[in-house]
């Protein structure tokens, strides 16, 4: 990811006599040829896989709570597949700004970095927030068969409510002077679906709490990790810098993983019985969830071992671009978790 140019080998030198063999035969025997097929390859690679993860996200988004639910006797949620899909929009709005907020702070810290800057996505990714925001409005209210006034009156419609306004404002302050100024919208958003996602009468107070360090902690680290990919790119010439980065991100990282841990573990043994894991939607999904996770985590710590071993950081960036990947599809199988009946009722049928 971080090679030099190639020495140019049809270039003369005294004495010597030029090579009569054509130029791709030529660079097919130097070492510089076979880097350059290696990156041709992984130009059309890269592509390739993060469509194929698109795709898969989107199945899984469309089709994941019908399938989780098939066999249990679950009640069906209507539009759950929509309902997903626009879930999902949010969280990786969330994810991608929080990420834009984070990220630049590792980013000063480095020494000798280059002055190049990535784009910021934070407006548009907000504002995409808002619309899913407002999607699932609209669907709550064609689901309940009431008017959009009517349906701002409900909680759960006040609240999406909430969230559409928040980012409005957070993609406002993305595009001001003060872009830092949008981590309080973003905090009531955050708020907002912390409070939204847990309407059960068994101290919905604890379980938001714990919904408000989960999906923190983990639009911080998708989010940023994303960012800083985009930024070690843009730094593929000053390898010292990206591994200085990298290595900034990292451990950052293991405390953000910390708490993912902690809030996810509790939050798990306080919403799932135990005796209803393998034959319910919410079972199901999360033991889902916790198999993709286990993936992260592998990647992650294999990144951290070669960014120690190596002084090119070019491997662990490799790794940490297939975490990112396996990440975007743990924020579509949450935003499942999201959509499926609470296991509650099942536990208790006789």
């Amino acid at each position: 990811m971080f090679p030099g140019p190639p020495a140019d080998p049809a270039t003369p030198t005294a004495g010597s006599v030029p090579s009569a063999a054509p130029p791709a035969a030529e660079a097919a025997r130097t070492p510089g040829g076979a880097t350059g097929a290696a990156s041709a390859r992984r130009a059309w690679t890269a592509p390739l896989l993060l469509g194929s993860a698109g795709v898969l996200a989107l199945v899984i988004a469309l089709f994941g709570p019908g399938l989780m639910a098939r066999g249990t006797g679950e009640l069906r949620i209507p539009g759950a597949g929509l309902t997903t899909v626009l879930r999902t929009v949010l969280f990786a709005a969330l994810a991608l700004h929080l990420g834009e907020l984070l990220a630049p702070q590792l980013i000063r810290l480095v020494r000798g970095r280059p002055r190049t800057a990535v784009r910021s996505w934070a407006v548009f990714a907000s504002l995409a927030g808002a619309a899913a925001a407002a999607g699932q409005i609209v669907r709550l209210a064609a689901v309940s068969d009431l008017g959009i006034t009517e349906t701002y009156g409900t909680r759960e419609g006040g609240l999406l409510l909430l969230i559409a306004n928040g980012l409005v404002v957070a993609a406002l302050c993305a595009a001001s002077r003060r872009p830092a100024l949008a981590l309080a919208p973003l905090a009531v958003v955050i708020g907002a679906e912390a409070l939204r996602a847990h309407p059960e009468a068994y101290s919905p107070e604890f379980g938001a709490a714990l919904t408000v360090v989960h999906l923190t902690a983990a639009s911080l680290w998708t989010g940023g990790l994303l960012y800083v990919l985009r930024t070690l790119w843009l730094w593929r010439g000053s390898p010292a810098a990206a591994r200085a980065l990298l290595g900034r991100y990292a451990r950052l990282a293991i405390w953000l993983y910390a708490a993912l841990a902690a809030t996810g573990t509790a939050s798990a043994l306080r919403r799932l019985p135990l005796d209803v894991v393998p034959t319910s939607a919410y079972g199901r999904t999360l033991l889902l969830k916790l198999a993709l996770m286990a993936v992260v985590s592998v990647l992650a710590v294999a990144a951290r071992r070669r960014m120690l071993r190596d002084t090119d950081p070019s491997a662990a960036c490799r790794l940490a671009g297939r975490e990112q990947v396996v990440l975007g599809l743990v924020v579509v199988v949450s935003a499942v978790l999201t959509v499926v009946p609470d296991p509650h009722w099942i536990s208790l049928r006789p």
